[in-house]
């Protein structure tokens, strides 16, 4: 039996599915599967730095588009993988399109989530923009995705969309699309204070300063200044700091906090390592995260792995990823945030959201996401 794994091209830095496919080859490997990892390989983007924008861009679509699928039909020849006993696995939906080059009956992909595909088709809510060359791109990934036999969606959410957009009732659903959560791709727990202090302090935020926490990009739908409307809403009532970890604060979000009174009370943490990362969850008064759009949400289960009480938004998947285990509010209502915080206060409170979040954190094992793949296939 043998796994291959098609991952993304190097060149455009995509962390997040990067660590993905790492996680799923990783777990294949404990459970004695043999796998491989396919990567389109930089040929006329080689050395050309960023292909996110402009014409590096279209460079590493020659690559992606055109190279990686010859070299996918070559290898399927070369290396003799028509046999049963070979899989192969799609790490990331946005390479549906290589769908077309793989046996359709032992091919799946992993979707973790359609919001390109929404914004491409025009539904506003998923705060993707598309240009007119992007909404061409998403409706020919959705059109391979759709054909895909073997499908996991990493929420209820996603697979829902999918569903939807594909004009098929839940009932309709093919036998072999599947909800498979994702796991943990990092090792994520608490810190004692005596750990953690150290490392927030080098972070830049003063030894003994409660802080709010958001982990994430500026993109909109992240909605970085719920955490500043929500503080100043506090008012004299909490006077800690606010925590932007990740992508560093962009003019409008600076502008916001100057606007709000707030400018001094504001501390970037640029692109975190890893262990920074996890202190910072571990000694947070709360982990804020008013997203408007996810596929997944990983930072809800990070940050409760880590200890952290979270006050998240109510729209799905929070309230399914968080297992019950956060305070919900809507991501508009910056009053309803702040009054979810000063329930935090309470040190029963606190400890009973911080308990059950370690509990649902049990959900999401690796070992647990590997079995349901290897269901996908009927290999276990």
């Amino acid at each position: 039996m043998r796994i291959i794994l098609l991952g993304n091209y190097p060149p455009d830095g995509q962390e997040s599915m990067e660590r993905f496919a790492q996680m799923m080859q990783q777990g294949l490997h404990q459970a004695a599967v043999q796998t491989e990892l396919w990567r389109p390989i930089p040929v006329f983007g080689a050395g050309a730095g960023s292909t996110t924008s402009g014409f590096r861009k279209w460079l590493g679509y020659l690559d992606k588009w055109i190279v990686f699928p010859l070299v996918i039909r070559w290898r399927l020849r070369q290396q003799k993988l028509q046999q049963s006993d070979v899989y192969f696995h799609i790490c990331d939906h946005s390479n549906a399109p290589y769908l077309a080059h793989l046996p359709a009956a032992r091919a799946g992909i992993t979707c973790h989530d359609v919001l390109a595909i929404r914004g491409g088709l025009g539904h506003s809510d998923a705060y993707v923009p598309a240009s007119r060359f992007g909404r061409i791109l998403q409706q020919w990934i959705f059109g391979r995705l759709r054909r895909a036999q073997r499908l996991a969606a990493v929420s209820q959410l996603t697979l829902d969309q999918l569903l939807e957009l594909d004009g098929r009732a839940v009932a309709q659903k093919p036998a072999k699309w599947q909800v498979i959560h994702n796991a943990f791709n990092a090792p994520f727990t608490a810190l004692p204070p005596a750990e953690a202090t150290p490392l927030v302090h080098q972070a830049g935020i003063p030894d003994g300063q409660p802080f709010l926490l958001h982990v994430g990009s500026g993109l909109a739908r992240k909605n970085r200044g719920l955490l500043l409307k929500m503080a100043h809403a506090l008012g004299t009532r909490w006077s800690g700091l606010i925590c932007f970890a990740g992508e560093a604060p962009d003019e409008a979000l600076l502008s916001q906090a100057a606007a709000l009174g707030l400018s001094q009370r504001v501390v970037a943490v640029a692109r975190p390592d890893h262990q920074t990362l996890v202190a910072l969850y571990s000694a947070c008064a709360a982990f804020i995260f008013p997203s408007y759009s996810e596929g997944f949400g990983w930072p809800v289960i990070e940050a409760q792995a880590c200890g952290a009480p979270i006050i998240a938004s109510n729209i799905a998947p929070m309230p399914e990823v968080s297992g019950g285990a956060a305070l919900h509010a809507s991501p508009d209502d910056a009053v309803a945030f702040a009054e979810a915080f000063l329930t935090l206060q309470d040190p029963a409170t606190r400890h009973d959201l911080v308990q059950r979040g370690f509990a649902n954190c049990a959900r999401f094992e690796p070992a647990h996401m590997t079995d349901a793949y290897l269901r996908l296939y009927d290999l276990a």
